[in-house]
């Protein structure tokens, strides 16, 4: 995670039983998850950076050009800003098509456009779209639209309000794609509102995890994600990050192995050609751990490791390995306080996974406890996996290997609106039908 030309921010905001102090430099290319729990000040901050918080006090450094400085009278007013905003709703004009969205986007960009119509119709798949009206589009259709609006002012800061938290799980599913894409082809760094953990996986390259308007952790997606001190967080979606490359398809049997430093890992057979990075997601409750290798099992996804550290926690709770000291490649499992006597700092054990959640393209640059039962967490050092622990009982007179991957499923998300006085409800409308003009 580079900071160069970085983004420095610091906001205090003071509403009725809700307070806002945060701190921050995040860096000023890719995407930069800001995450908590609803009420947690998401949306506050984001409205923050855009200068729409009339309530707010602080100062605010994109690159450093000074957009905020309240230390100095300096505020830069929303419309002078070069930003892009994405709320919840799409917010497209009902009497304009597609097309003419779009063109109201595009002719308020005051200079050269750093994204053209062109390119941003092409990286959000709606070519097809442009004579359609707004009552006609699906509602991913619609979100697609907005974003592509976004792209087409050129903005030099994109932030996006949970864009895909009115859609169902159909409709992510089919946005994500289009999401991932702009994270990999354009610099624009883009902060991005979620409580969503598989989102923030997909997407994000460092998180901010707010809770209650304050800042409780910062850095880069994969610490951030397997750090130990924050089990309550992430809660049963909690899990690591990991990168891998497509070392081997098995066409017989469909499947696909994912190298990465410290071991490999099978999944359902991938698209992706052989050298293509990968970032895969393991669940915390879908790793179980043994003091001997399994047999006669189905979980072939087997890793060697040693329990580095054990910790106690009232909620069901988080730990992690490191595959290899270079690389530092984490998994974390939980499992009931019962048994984690079992399982001492430096006890070897095998760590055992059959699903693969949240896998995708980087084109650049088991069991599980009872809830009723106190839960601890456990953190793993893992050792170089040998091939042959990928390998299940011969079928056939061959040895093959097994693999599971299945979709990371998760309900719909019914935002409350709270109004201009909430933390993180719908607050506004692109396009300017609304008088929140900013705080400058």
């Amino acid at each position: 995670m580079t900071f160069d030309k970085a983004i420095h921010a610091r906001f205090q905001v003071a509403w009725p039983g809700f307070n806002l102090d945060v701190e921050l430099r995040l860096p000023g290319r890719g995407v930069t998850a800001l995450f908590g729990h609803s009420g947690s000040g998401k949306t506050t901050l984001l409205r923050c950076l855009a200068g729409l918080e009339r309530q707010s006090v602080g100062s605010l450094n994109f690159k450093g050009e000074v957009w905020q400085d309240d230390a100095r009278g300096i505020c830069r007013p929303t419309h002078r800003r070069p930003l892009g905003y994405v709320f919840q709703e799409a917010s497209l004009f009902p009497h304009l098509s597609v097309r003419k969205n779009l063109d109201y986007g595009r002719k308020r960009v005051n200079g050269g456009h750093k994204v053209s119509l062109d390119h941003a119709v092409e990286l959000l798949g709606i070519g097809h779209l442009l004579d359609r009206m707004p009552d006609r589009l699906s509602g991913g259709e619609r979100q697609r639209v907005a974003i592509a609006r976004a792209l087409a002012t050129s903005p030099e800061l994109l932030l996006m309000d949970e864009p895909l938290a009115a859609l169902d799980l159909k409709r992510k599913s089919e946005i994500l794609p289009y999401l991932e894409r702009l994270h990999d082809e354009l610099e624009i760094p883009v902060c991005y509102v979620s409580h969503v953990p598989d989102e923030v996986a997909r997407l994000a390259d460092y998180v901010v995890l707010l809770s209650e308007g304050r800042v409780v952790a910062a850095g880069g997606l994969r610490e951030t994600m397997a750090r130990l001190d924050l089990p309550t967080a992430f809660t049963e979606d909690a899990g690591v990050v990991i990168e891998a490359v497509v070392a081997d398809h098995d066409e017989t049997y469909r499947l696909t192995r994912l190298d990465f430093p410290g071991g490999s890992v099978v999944v359902a057979r991938r698209q992706e050609s052989l050298g293509r990075r990968l970032r895969f997601r393991v669940h915390a409750r879908d790793v179980s751990l043994a003091l001997a290798r399994a047999e006669g099992t189905s979980i072939v996804n087997l890793l060697p490791a040693t329990v580095v550290e054990v910790a106690d926690a009232d909620t069901p709770a988080l730990a992690w390995f490191g595959a290899m000291p270079i690389a530092m490649v984490r998994l974390i499992s939980r499992i009931a306080i019962e048994t984690a006597a079992r399982f001492r700092i430096m006890t070897p054990v095998f760590l055992s996974f059959g699903r693969i959640a949240a896998c995708r393209t980087i084109w650049s640059g088991g069991a599980f406890s009872s809830p009723l039962l106190p839960l601890r967490a456990l953190r793993f050092w893992g050792i170089r996996a040998e091939e042959s622990l990928f390998k299940c009982q011969n079928i056939g007179g061959q040895d093959h290997k097994i693999g599971d991957e299945r979709d990371q499923k998760g309900g719909d998300h019914q935002p409350a609106n709270h109004g201009h006085h909430g933390h993180d409800g719908d607050l506004g409308h692109q396009g300017g039908n609304t008088d929140d003009r900013g705080r400058c």
